[in-house]
């Protein structure tokens, strides 16, 4: 079955050439016909190989079975929601520590996303790792096209950090494909906002880590690599220079961290909440922050919450960097020097700002900082950001029609963090284990008692008492293996479990995640199904490609 049938139908009307006017490796659709055709410029930024690629082909061919009743192009907004490291355990012991902070039980209860109509699980292998990185699931769920492991928006042919191996090996985004089809768009992370999972949706690079020039090495450089933030900032130039003869306006709204990958290494670039002597790493002397409002002069540049809350419906453009690198764990968030949004307030402001487009919008939502909770072997901050992320994905729900916005939640992998040990119905998520029946803590063969959430592998245990940033692990030695905690209050949030392997950090896992989804579009999402298929899902609703 041929990805584009409508195409098919016409194969001797048609003559693929490539154009000189595309670079890239990215080619334009020439029509040979008496009369004339309109190929919109969506069509044209898809190369041969991405249209030709095994995983493209196989993903659109299951949309196209999954259509029951519903009809192409069938949504006016999509939001997409990525809660990093958020496996199918995440979400249970957060769905029962949400019910417990409201004086239930906690099992009976629901996130609220958890509570859409549709449903499937995910597969998140990536193309070399059973076990994969954000790198290459987000590039699948952005492009249709499954890739290895640190590759950003190419494809599985090039070779990571060697800057070459990508030319001609791009892949196109649905951010992309939304600018082409004129809809308003929208990146918001809690993390970087060159870190891995939003960078999927706008840049083009072999090394997920060149997140600013600095990272890169010179051969990169003379090579012509671009580091991922000034690839941000360039991205309606790119976009219009691969794309022969499109028009478009560029990302929209743009909020996270990461402040210190566009500015120089230069104490004078501060911004009045840095908490270095020199903010900025930029090795090549460019403010990229100053470049961004160059550009966009009737945009709005904001760090802090005072500035955000400035923001109103009338902004045509927001670019909001609120810390220099992630922003603040949610249960943090109040210790930051000059304050900082919640995701939920910036998933409204986004939503208000993009939908003045009354063409649409396409908006990216990550909670980023649910991973790095994990990472630190924290249940509590992991929980905390994904009852937050629960909290936006109510927000956009409330803030749209759902009978013109498609809403999908999902994550881009899984963690290692285990939830077992027979606690009784009740007992607290974050507490040590007592069974049913029974009213003191169980105790294991050595005599000691266990919680019911525990890590497989990571830093290990640490009493960090009220310490609300998770990050703090990192000064405190590894110490993996069973611990006494007869006398450890374990519910504090400064609480590190124990782990059974010692690492530096936690891992990702590699079973399924869950996607959930309502709205026009939905009822594709159910079944087991490649983490690819993402993208298809968003290109059907939204209608970006040519049928």
């Amino acid at each position: 079955m041929s990805v584009f049938p409508f195409i098919e139908n016409f194969k001797p009307m048609f003559n693929f050439q490539k154009s000189t006017n595309c670079k890239l490796g990215l080619y334009a659709i020439s029509v040979v016909l008496t009369g004339s055709v309109y190929i919109p410029a969506q069509a044209q930024s898809l190369s041969d190989s991405q249209r030709s690629n095994p995983w493209f082909a196989q993903g659109a061919e299951l949309i196209q079975q999954k259509r029951n009743a519903v009809f192409e192009g069938d949504a006016k907004n999509v939001v997409l929601f990525v809660g990093d490291g958020m496996s199918i355990t995440t979400l249970t012991a957060a769905r029962i520590r949400q019910g417990q902070l409201d004086g239930q039980s906690g099992e009976e209860g629901a996130l609220f996303f958890e509570e859409f109509p549709n449903t499937a699980l995910v597969k998140t292998y990536s193309v070399d790792a059973q076990t994969p990185e954000s790198a290459a699931t987000m590039t699948a769920m952005m492009s249709g096209v499954k890739t290895k492991t640190g590759l950003l928006g190419i494809d599985e042919s090039a070779s990571r950090g060697r800057c070459e191996s990508g030319n001609g090996r791009e892949l196109v985004s649905v951010i992309e494909l939304a600018e082409l089809k004129n809809l308003a768009t929208g990146i918001v992370s809690t993390a970087r906002i060159t870190n891995a999972t939003p960078a999927a949706a706008y840049a083009k690079t072999v090394e997920r880590g060149w997140e600013g020039d600095f990272a890169m090495s010179d051969d990169a450089l003379a090579a012509g690599c671009k580091d991922i933030a000034l690839q941000l900032i360039e991205f309606e130039a790119t976009l219009e220079s691969r794309v022969a003869g499109s028009d478009v306006d560029g990302i929209d709204v743009v909020m996270g961290g990461g402040r210190g990958n566009f500015l120089p290494e230069d104490a004078a670039a501060n911004t009045p909440d840095a908490d270095n002597d020199i903010e900025g790493a930029r090795h090549d002397g460019r403010n990229l922050i100053e470049e961004w409002q160059s550009l966009y002069p009737e945009g709005q540049y904001v760090y802090d919450q005072a500035g955000f809350d400035r923001l109103s419906s009338d902004t045509e453009k927001v670019f909001g960097l609120f810390n220099g690198s992630h922003m603040q764990y949610e249960m943090n968030r109040a210790n930051d020097v000059a304050g900082e949004p919640s995701l939920s307030e910036m998933t409204a402001k986004a939503i208000s700002i993009l939908s003045k487009n009354d063409n649409g919008f396409l908006l990216i939502v990550e909670s980023g900082r649910i991973n790095h909770a994990h990472q630190a072997g924290n249940a509590y901050g992991a929980l905390h950001e994904t009852i937050e992320l629960s909290d936006a994905v109510m927000t956009a729900f409330e803030q749209t029609d759902p009978e013109e916005t498609l809403i999908m939640v999902t994550a881009d992998h899984s963690s290692v963090m285990t939830m077992a040990g027979s606690p009784a119905r009740g007992n607290p998520i974050l507490g040590k284990v007592i069974p049913n029946g029974f009213d003191r803590e169980s105790t294991a063969e050595d005599d000691l008692p266990w919680t019911t959430l525990t890590y497989m592998n990571g830093r290990g245990f640490a009493d960090l008492g009220s310490q609300t940033n998770p990050d703090a692990i990192y000064n405190e030695p590894i110490n993996a293996g069973r611990q006494d905690l007869r006398s450890v209050d374990v519910r504090q949030p400064g609480f590190h479990s124990e782990a059974l392997i010692p690492l530096t950090e936690e891992t990702h896992a590699g079973d399924d995640i869950a996607l959930h989804a309502t709205g026009p579009g939905s009822d594709r999402v159910r079944g087991v199904i490649e983490q690819n298929v993402v993208f298809h899902i968003i290109d059907r609703a939204l209608g970006l490609l040519p049928r």
